[in-house]
């Protein structure tokens, strides 16, 4: 029997070549076999940092699409899926964002987080169903996660997020030269075979995760999210974060943290607030209005004159 077209397709896939590094896997002991996998890891930030013009690019548009009270929405399945919605998840206690900016769409629905839907990645009509459901237009970024680049599902949400005008992203493990979807930019780090033949979860799922970090961190910084390099939008909704709350205001200030505790409470439980207060002795309502002029930079806020 000839090969069919989809199985000749799919074993050209670069995320589905066997690592000749790797041949005698089967045969190594664990220090040995721990010591593979941790070398093929190492290149796997050089293969992201490769693509950091691109990754530049959806930031942009990520940025714009905030700035317009839109959204960033990952569309993705398997390991992909999951690293999209982990992405979304930490945004709101790590930046204080809204959980609607930014939000993972997972083939098969929110029950594949935990336990494979058998076929659901293989759907196209729902990822463009995912897409109609959510509202996505014109204000919107809509990034495909796929390691392998052809998951149907992923290619259908992205196909129609650009009907209804949203801009569009992919990050796939898959060598630019064999992309060929139409969207705004690709990110492709090439991480070549993984340690195990197929298993995108390894590389491919770790350069993934580096690039998602990367866009949301950078989107928020661009938002006005940090100073410094400190987390000041973060929500107070564990007792580590109210901690990290109240060391921030120490650290920016120089108050103590009785000071700094009573800083927060007076600014509505703001961190950006508190530090304009206490650092230029103002009301809660001229540091707020001094935060709206700045854009929600509190570097700004400090600097502008009243």
């Amino acid at each position: 029997m000839d090969e069919p077209a989809q199985f000749q397709e799919f074993a050209r896939l670069a995320t589905e070549q066997r690592n000749p590094r790797t041949f005698d896997l089967d045969t190594l002991e664990i220090p040995e076999l721990l010591q593979r996998i941790s070398a093929e890891d190492h290149t796997v930030p050089a293969a992201v940092a490769a693509e950091l013009p691109h990754i530049a690019r959806a930031v942009e548009l990520v940025v714009a699409s905030f700035r317009r009270g839109g959204r960033l929405i990952y569309a993705g399945a398997g390991t992909s899926g999951r690293l999209g919605v982990l992405d979304a998840s930490e945004c709101p206690p790590t930046f204080g964002s809204d959980p609607k900016m930014v939000q993972g769409v997972m083939a098969g629905g929110y029950g594949a987080l935990v336990r494979s839907v058998e076929g659901a990645e293989d759907r196209a009509d729902e990822g463009e169903r995912a897409m109609i459901e959510r509202g996505v237009g014109p204000n919107d970024t809509v990034i495909g996660l796929a390691a392998s680049r052809r998951t149907p599902f992923v290619v259908g949400a992205i196909g129609k997020a650009r009907e209804l005008g949203a801009r569009t992203g992919y990050v796939t493990c898959t060598p630019r030269a064999e992309f060929a979807l139409e969207v705004d930019v690709a990110i492709c780090p090439v991480v070549g075979p993984e340690v195990l033949m197929g298993s995108t979860r390894m590389k491919s799922g770790t350069a993934q995760k580096l690039v998602l970090n990367m866009i949301t961190t950078a989107a928020f910084v661009r938002m006005g999210k940090a100073y410094e390099n400190m987390m000041v939008d973060l929500m107070a909704t564990s007792e580590k974060l109210v901690e990290r709350s109240r060391r921030t205001v120490m650290t920016v200030t120089g108050v103590d943290y009785a000071e700094a505790a009573r800083a927060i409470d007076a600014a509505g439980r703001s961190v950006k607030t508190a530090i304009v207060m206490v650092k230029l002795g103002c009301t809660r309502a001229e540091a707020e209005a001094r935060l709206v002029r700045a854009g929600g930079f509190v570097r700004g806020a400090l600097e502008a004159t009243p």
